[in-house]
């Protein structure tokens, strides 16, 4: 009999990822710390050419570009002479599910089923549990979808209860948990129990999906403008939206600049049981945005596939009232009712806009479904009931856990940039850890792509560290 305690589940799980993805991860270490992140994707073996095969065969993507005029008007009153790009938004909610996470889905079931696993487990409290559970519908597996939903009180989020009903719709079995580290426990145990593939966020099957979104993107903008935007702004949360749309970007050879923006709950911890409901913002937020660019190993496999430093020109951050505010004006200026998610990066984008030329393009990358508890309504009630307080002000002022302040005017919206170098700095000393005298040139290259600088820039902050190390 196996130990199925948490410790000795936790001991085999590098064994359990292994068997359930179906992939050696330690076939791409190199050095002390470096991996071949490349030869990772490569692994695959799937090119940009089969991956649009595949997922329409589930019906997913060539989901349209739409320009937000109206929007962009407003931008523009709020914007100096000769500023405010144009704004455009790739509908994602247009795929079966509901939204881009379909692209991550599509990939891992159709792996799933081509090499025998008889059913497919996700572990997440979002999106990607409908998109994999309407996919395996769609290819007779089993699906398992784990989520952390709960406060100790049993009190769920209304966003999160709501996903879990669209996943049973679905056909799915829906685990529910409270916060804690039960999540990743039980999510392990029933990858060993059942034997089923492990469809994580962070597989490179997930994120080489998500490649194609940045290249339709480029081809879409060619064919309807004849040229490529200049920014696009994707909501960065465990970093795999950013970087395969990046990467999608790049293989169509579009040199836009690619910005990250995640709603700030700076002050809440995201494990904490009497924060978990103090925060209306599920996905895309600092919570998971900061800790996985800085450390994106620390997702539920060996090796994330999901690598936002690689690829990031910039990252910003707004507030959870200016995502509301943004939300109620999508749909009453442009008639699109659309959730939270890709919202975030539409506000980051009406801010941003205004920074541009007006002969200039900037896309936010996608958009999902809303209704029932996704919807900013029931969020608000929510929040309320937990003791925040929700007016109309200056969204500079609002403080994550106590207050949700709407603009009082669009001029009001803002971004707030994350500084780049302190997010690098992060990363390379999260890396190095204690081998910070062991390394090789080899963890040098690797740590350049991965903070996407030079060996200059690595061995400062190197340096730097064994200062410390020495003090």
């Amino acid at each position: 009999m196996k130990d199925m305690s948490y410790n000795g589940v936790m001991s085999r799980k590098n064994e359990i990822m292994r068997t359930a993805v179906g992939m050696d991860y330690s076939l791409f270490e190199r050095g002390k710390i470096a991996f071949d992140y490349e030869a990772m994707m490569a692994a695959t073996g799937y090119d940009i050419d089969e991956l649009v095969r595949i997922q329409g065969l589930f019906s997913v993507g060539h989901t349209p570009i739409i320009e937000l005029k109206n929007l962009t008007a407003l931008a523009r009153r709020c914007a100096p002479a000769g500023k405010g790009a144009r704004i455009f938004v790739k509908d994602e909610a247009t795929n079966p599910s509901g939204s881009f996470k379909a692209r991550r889905s599509a990939t891992s079931v159709y792996q799933a089923k081509t090499h025998g696993y008889k059913g497919i487990i996700a572990a997440t409290s979002g999106n990607y549990g409908a998109a994999v559970a309407s996919h395996a519908a769609m290819a007779g597996l089993k699906c398992i979808v784990v989520q952390e939903c709960y406060d100790s009180k049993g009190i769920g989020q209304p966003e999160i209860i709501e996903k879990a009903r669209k996943c049973e719709a679905l056909g799915a079995e829906v685990v529910q948990l409270t916060v804690g580290p039960e999540l990743f426990y039980t999510f392990l145990k029933l990858l060993e129990e059942t034997g089923y593939f492990n469809a994580s966020l962070y597989t490179p099957f997930g994120i080489a999906g998500i490649e194609t979104l940045g290249y339709e993107i480029v081809h879409q903008f060619r064919a309807k403008l004849g040229k490529d935007p200049d920014v696009v702004v994707c909501t960065n949360a465990g970093g795999g939206n950013l970087t395969g749309t990046a990467r999608g970007l790049r293989k169509a050879g579009c040199s836009a600049k690619v910005v990250g923006a995640s709603v700030s709950l700076a002050g809440l911890h995201m494990a904490s049981d009497t924060q978990f409901n103090k925060k209306s913002f599920t996905t895309g937020h600092t919570g998971f945005g900061v800790p996985f660019t800085t450390n994106p190993d620390r997702s539920d496999v060996p090796r994330s596939a999901g690598r936002p430093l690689r690829y990031m020109d910039r990252y910003v951050t707004v507030t959870q009232g200016s995502v509301f505010y943004i939300t109620e004006c999508l749909a009453s200026l442009e008639g699109l009712e659309k959730g939270p998610a890709g919202n975030t990066a539409l506000a980051a984008a009406f801010k941003l806009a205004q920074e541009m030329d007006e002969d200039q393009i900037i896309v936010v990358q996608e958009t999902e479904y809303t209704g029932a508890g996704k919807h900013i309504n029931p969020q608000l009630w929510f929040a309320r009931q937990n003791g925040i307080d929700i007016h109309f002000g200056d969204p500079k002022d609002e403080v994550p856990g106590k207050s949700i302040i709407l603009p009082e005017h669009p001029s009001l919206i803002d971004v707030t940039d994350v500084d780049m170098d302190h997010l690098r700095h992060s990363r390379i000393k999260n890396a190095v850890g204690d081998k910070i005298f062991e390394l090789t040139d080899t963890d040098i290259e690797y740590l350049v792509a991965e903070t996407n600088t030079d060996e200059a820039y690595v061995n400062a902050v190197l340096e730097e560290l064994k200062k410390g190390a020495k003090a």
